[in-house]
């Protein structure tokens, strides 16, 4: 009979897991030379972090840390293609503020007379 609780147990550890390696993958990406490596190199750290993660923190077996390892991995490779491109860069941000248009009070053409 399948055990609901384990299996939310790993599911709720491996979206964890996953949050804090996509940012570590995000930060470390430059020194990837390709699209390729990026994937391989994100398998590896999931499941090393997933697997220290949860020795560390719950009293997982060998079998249930490749578990959480494996959804760790799914899901960061799903968080990660969902908001590609959908959340501006630090340096896009800075640029935009310093390209945008300030309006004076001086600036405005005509007046309302409300009476």
């Amino acid at each position: 009979m399948l055990d609901w609780s384990l299996l939310q147990n790993i599911f709720g550890i491996s979206l964890i897991c996953s949050t804090i390696t996509i940012s570590f993958i995000q930060k470390t990406k430059k020194y990837c030379p390709n699209s390729k490596c990026i994937v391989f190199y994100s398998l590896i750290v999931n499941f090393l972090f997933a697997m220290l993660f949860s020795c560390t923190f719950f009293d997982f077996n060998f079998l249930k840390n490749i578990w959480v390892g494996l959804f760790s991995f799914l899901d960061s490779d799903t968080i990660y293609r969902l908001l590609e491109g959908k959340i501006p860069s630090y340096s896009d941000l800075v640029t935009y503020e310093s390209t945008s248009v300030s309006i004076e009070t001086e600036d405005i053409v005509g007046d309302i007379d409300y009476e």
